[in-house]
């Protein structure tokens, strides 16, 4: 008589494997499979964009218009198998489902299903474009995959001053357009604060449109400074992102000794050897003189 928990065990054993082995394929490219995975994919995707493009000209929407769509429904569908294959097979299951490709994966089949209920959010589909970031990957590209994660780890160290500096834009955008709503009214087109608020967004970034011009000198003058303001703003966020990328290119080509010692306070490290005072809270570090020579002597 065959013992029911030896076949459960089996089966847990050979789902197990089942999951492994796809983790392998669908993650890696270190296989044969992984590598033929990986490229039919990026062939998949770069199909269903191009019926997406194909299907924006008027033309060819006329006579083909339903096979592109029930295309484009197919594509969907197999690639939220894919998505949900990814997800079932992977040792990690948060960390795929909030990471980088894990948001774009998900991103890339969202706009289908939405266009279900609005049909004019269908080209949004074109999003798919960044899973053929993946190709880095398949052809070995190490390199340029190195980069592109470098970009982003900096993106992501830089997002809190990014995010404190677009909440000062959007106080200056907000000033300006409550400045020229009273100086300007509604008979030179400023009906109301949020069409004044579109005005100052647009002339503060230097786009300039033109649908919108104030018509009184002190208009005028307010506009003048906000182009100012505007070219001064722009500089801000280039400028964080540019430090922190040129800091990290730094620290990998030419890496300085440091101290063996935690701040007392954040308890971070990587302070130069003549520190004295933490470089990320500001605390003084009170590092015995022993310490200090041989790390120096290091």
């Amino acid at each position: 008589m065959t013992n029911p928990h030896t076949v459960s065990n089996a089966a847990a054993t050979s789902d197990l494997d089942l999951r492994g082995r796809l983790e392998v394929i669908i993650f890696g490219t270190g296989t044969l499979a992984g590598r033929r995975f990986d490229i039919a994919l990026i062939g998949l995707i770069l199909v269903s964009v191009l019926i997406v493009v194909l299907d924006s000209v008027p033309e060819l929407n006329e006579s083909v218009g339903a096979g592109f769509w029930y295309t484009e429904v197919f594509f969907t569908l197999i690639f939220t198998l894919e998505y949900g294959v990814r997800i079932w097979c992977t040792h990690n299951r948060r960390a795929y489902l909030f990471s980088f490709w894990g948001i774009i994966d998900l991103l890339a089949i969202i706009p289908t299903y939405i266009a279900f209920l609005y049909p004019d959010a269908a080209p949004l589909v074109v999003i798919r474009l960044l899973r053929v970031l993946r190709i880095f990957r398949v052809f070995r590209l190490v390199a340029l995959f190195a980069e592109l994660n470098e970009i982003l780890a900096v993106l992501r160290s830089t997002s809190r001053s990014i995010f404190v500096f677009l909440v000062l834009v959007m106080l200056v955008v907000v000033v300006f357009a409550c400045v020229i709503y009273v100086i300007e009214g509604p008979q030179h087109g400023f009906v109301s604060i949020p069409v004044s608020i579109y005005w100052a967004v647009v002339t503060i970034t230097t786009v300039g449109y033109g649908d919108l011009v104030p018509q009184t000198p002190a208009g005028r003058f307010v506009a003048g400074f906000g182009m100012l303001v505007g070219y001064s703003i722009i500089a801000v966020p280039t400028a964080i992102i540019t430090r922190k990328l040129w800091e990290r290119i730094n620290e990998q080509r030419d890496p300085q000794p440091t101290l063996p010692w935690n701040c007392p306070v954040c308890a971070k490290h990587g302070h130069h050897l003549d520190a004295q005072f933490c470089r990320h809270c500001g605390a003084g570090l009170d590092v015995p003189s022993d310490v200090r020579k041989r790390a120096e002597r290091q």
